[in-house]
């Protein structure tokens, strides 16, 4: 597999530090909110390439954390606690904010068809794997006390900026706009490990330490955890765009000097999703969940269609028009597999792993998900059985996980049930097995036998545009393609 990789800047050819086995993090949200749609293209991005990985044969220990303390509003080391002002909005106490927030973070998820990693650890549960980090880095000279926190020194460091060169001057305390100023600081870009000051004093999760009683900062969360779980050599990190500087940047710069060899090879992220009006973020107020699409017609998987039609190094723009225009494709394919006859068979091995290689190339070219989506389409324009043509969608699903099949075969049965209702009423459409066309023929015989006639005659000129000549039988209609 390519895999383009944010650390060099270029596509390079999947590599592993055990053959076979991928060590994959992803940064998990920071639960004092629901996740809106831009955060979930993420994850959705993520779970493609796991089940890619897998689906090609590697096995996968993928690792989450849960952000449920130390995560600031600037995502630097500045400003109230995320966790903090979600406790305040709503009249909780933080941990009830977490599990409150981490089930709803989940269930989307589920009805995203998103797989729950192999280990969820919110970063609450290891402060004191995160309290042996940050002393063994004091122990080592890459960190410093000073005003009460604990921070790391980016001084000592032979390159701290790795995904990009930044101009100095745009990145100084105090000129970028919304960065305070920390007189603490011996560099600009040192970045806190542990507080036990910081500018508010009411902050509701603390926890003794060799520095005071306090709480860690954002950045080592996902070191320690990933430490645990991963171990000292992770092949792939992933997350949004927005999270390689500064928090991937930190991770590295702590985990490297901690562990005192290179700690992750590969770095993937996925791009923003934009509205008319920008990046979608919740500190703007208004942003768009799963229950709002759901709340709105849509099916979950509509959106999840529609990421995978976009390249994830690309920023996608959401208007409700590209979502109807994504959820349009999508039923339309659902119909066209809906016809498809599953007992047509047997399947044809040679011809499904003729199909599984191009998917693997076209795929295997930097997640290339919107090719994968083509190849949806190819499958189901293949000289080859029915039966067959479904052993090839399945196998893309599996990586896809658009619920094709499932949903295929729901469509299949309402269709059998109404042609069964109007067979029983008198009126019978036979035809080429195309649902869409199907329904058009039905309302066209309904409105007949309502007297409707304008409403018949502009269904039949509606047929005959897409190519469709309907004849009129006993009870009925028959229809071809011509």
């Amino acid at each position: 597999m390519q895999l383009y990789n944010s650390a060099t800047h270029k596509k390079e050819e999947f590599t592993t530090h055990t053959p076979g086995h991928v060590e994959m993090y992803t940064c998990g949200p920071t639960v004092y909110h629901f996740a809106h749609i831009g955060n979930l293209r993420s994850y959705i991005m993520e779970d493609v390439l796991e089940k890619f990985l897998r689906w090609s044969g590697y096995d996968v220990n993928r690792v989450m954390n849960i952000t449920d303390v130390g995560h600031l509003a600037s995502d630097a080391d500045t400003g109230e606690d995320k966790m903090l002002k979600g406790a305040k909005r709503e009249h909780k106490t933080v941990m009830e904010i977490a599990q409150y927030y981490t089930d709803a973070f989940f269930s989307d998820c589920e009805k995203l068809n998103i797989k729950r990693p192999d280990v969820v650890q919110p970063a609450t549960g290891l402060i004191d794997d995160f309290i042996k980090i940050v002393s063994g880095l004091l122990d080592k000279g890459y960190a410093y006390v000073a005003g009460g926190n604990v921070y790391f020194d980016s001084s000592k460091l032979e390159r701290y900026y790795v995904f990009n060169d930044h101009d100095e001057e745009d990145l100084a305390v105090g000129v970028r706009e919304g960065v305070e100023e920390d007189t603490n600081k011996r560099n600009k870009n040192d970045f806190v490990l542990w507080f036990t000051k910081s500018k508010f004093e009411d902050q509701a999760l603390k926890w003794d330490s060799p520095w005071g009683v306090g709480y860690p900062g954002w950045h080592i969360e996902c070191s320690g955890i990933s430490l645990k779980y991963n171990g000292e050599y992770l092949d792939l990190h992933c997350g949004g765009i927005d999270n390689a500087f500064p928090h991937h940047t930190n991770e590295i710069a702590q985990s490297e000097s901690y562990i005192g060899h290179p700690w992750c090879k590969q770095w993937f992220h996925v791009h923003h999703l934009n509205t008319s009006t920008g990046k979608m973020s919740k500190s703007k107020g208004e942003f768009l969940t799963v229950s709002l699409l759901e709340e709105k017609g849509y099916d979950p998987l509509v959106y999840r269609f529609f990421c995978l039609q976009s390249h994830y190094r690309k920023g996608l723009v959401f208007t409700w028009e590209n979502l109807d225009n994504a959820q349009g494709a999508y039923n339309k394919l659902i119909n066209k597999i809906a016809a498809l006859k599953p007992e047509n068979g047997p399947v044809d091995e040679a011809v499904l792993a003729e199909y599984k290689e191009k998917f693997n190339q076209q795929v295997g070219n930097d997640l290339n998900t919107s090719m994968g989506v083509t190849a949806l389409y190819d499958a189901l324009k293949a000289k080859t059985n029915d039966a067959t043509k479904l052993a090839i969608l399945d196998c893309y699903d599996q990586v896809l996980s658009l619920s094709l099949l499932q949903k295929g075969e729901e469509k299949r049965r309402e269709l059998a049930a109404q042609a069964k209702a109007h067979a029983s009423a008198g009126y019978t459409v036979t035809g080429e097995g195309d649902p869409e066309i199907d329904k058009l023929v039905l309302a066209r015989g309904e409105a007949k036998k309502a007297k409707n006639f304008a409403e018949a005659d502009r269904l039949r000129d509606e047929l005959k545009a897409m190519g469709v000549e309907i004849t009129d039988i006993p009870g009925g209609a028959t229809w071809k393609r011509v």
